[in-house]
């Protein structure tokens, strides 16, 4: 099979986020027609589904999805390891469960933390799996693409209480108890076109399926979002949530720390990049959020370079990174957490790396949240164990 062309390809995720030119007179048609035929599969799937003729399977503990109706960075990994917080606040046992994008155990699924150990690598894993065990250290994860059977291990090696699911809104082989639907603030609905026109993955009556809606980035998310979603899911609860980025890590050498001699208060303290010349780079869904949250930290962003998401970064690259920052002498380089597992002591970082990490916080939503998940999976651990 021929691959698309770099230059395509960036044709074509400019026209899906409004950000194409108007004189691609030939692929704006061609991307809506193949829409249109995107639309009626994913439609006759969820009847056949909703009529019986496909049957989803269950499994014997209950299943919370984290997922989202459009392509793209919603913020489901963050959010995911906010809910696990939640779940285990509760006293309740929880396993995540992940499909493992682009891990080598994708397919074959297998457990890359026993909540003890990591047992798997980001190259096998998958980097957000990878990420997500790093970040709770007491809660086990599974990859897999055959969700159900993922569900079965870990409740045959861990007995969970709680399975929590990133990214399954879509994966309607196996039947959740919980559904929490993503809309990203800024454009909850993308450009209101399908897959590849657009980026809607589901047309937004899909939302109907979901138990709660949650706004994300929702600090700077237009005031109309909320009245645009009510309008579709008017009975269904909605709540604001928000990114609060943090310092994760300070490499420099090949050796990590929280400070590295740097006078930080702490990991909330960007003072200390106020003026000062910076270089970033990121292989995310949205490279222009995190180069806006730079921005913010009131630095000299001298120039960024984005990859493509989960992108895999090779030793050529990460030496013409290191060159461009010298070249342009800047004091820091900026990149993700989730950039970071797959570049983890690939190279020496002979200036600053600076590694932000994505905090999730409800605000004043947080306890009505929390009420939320503790009064359902208050009866649906009833349901289970009556």
């Amino acid at each position: 099979m021929t691959a698309i062309p770099e230059n395509v390809k960036r044709k074509i995720q400019g026209i899906m986020t409004d950000k194409g030119e108007s004189r691609s007179l030939f692929l704006k048609p061609f991307l809506f027609a193949i829409s249109i035929c995107y639309g009626e599969l994913v439609q006759l799937r969820g009847t056949l589904y909703k009529k019986g003729l496909l049957r989803s399977k269950r499994l014997s503990c209950p299943v919370i999805s984290i997922g989202n109706i459009t392509v793209g960075g919603s913020g489901k990994t963050p959010m995911t390891i906010y809910v696990a917080e939640v779940i285990q606040g509760l006293g309740y046992n929880v396993v995540i469960i992940s499909r493992g994008y682009k891990g080598q155990a994708e397919k074959i699924g297998g457990v890359v933390s026993d909540g003890r150990i990591i047992c798997m690598g980001p190259d096998t894993a998958g980097d957000e799996p990878f990420m997500v065990a790093k970040r709770l250290k007491t809660v086990p994860v599974i990859v897999g693409q055959n969700r159900f059977k993922a569900g079965r291990l870990a409740i045959q090696k861990f007995k969970p209480d709680v399975l929590l699911l990133d990214d399954a809104f879509q994966h309607l082989k196996l039947n959740r108890d919980i559904d929490l639907v993503l809309l990203d603030s800024k454009k909850p609905l993308g450009n209101t076109y399908l897959f590849p026109r657009g980026t809607l993955r589901e047309t937004a009556s899909a939302l109907s399926r979901g138990d709660a809606v949650i706004l994300t980035r929702s600090d700077i998310g237009k005031p109309a979002s909320l009245d645009q979603i009510k309008s579709v899911v008017p009975r269904k609860p909605v709540f604001h949530s928000f990114h609060t980025p943090y310092i994760y890590k300070i490499v420099t050498g090949n050796s990590a720390q929280l400070s590295d001699g740097l006078n930080i208060s702490s990991k909330y303290d960007f003072d200390i990049f106020k003026r000062k010349r910076a270089f970033a780079f990121s292989g995310i869904a949205i490279n222009d959020d995190f180069r806006r949250t730079i921005e913010s930290f009131e630095c000299n962003l001298l120039d960024s370079l984005g990859f493509p998401d989960h992108h895999s970064y090779s030793n050529r690259e990460l030496d013409e990174i290191v060159r461009s920052a010298m070249d342009l002498s800047a004091e820091f380089i900026f990149t993700t957490e989730k950039d970071y597992v797959r570049i983890a002591h690939k190279i020496k970082w002979p200036i600053h790396l600076i590694i932000i990490g994505i905090e999730i916080s409800f605000g004043e939503n947080d306890m009505a949240f929390k009420s939320f998940i503790k009064s359902r999976l208050q009866g649906l651990i009833k349901r289970n164990t009556g």
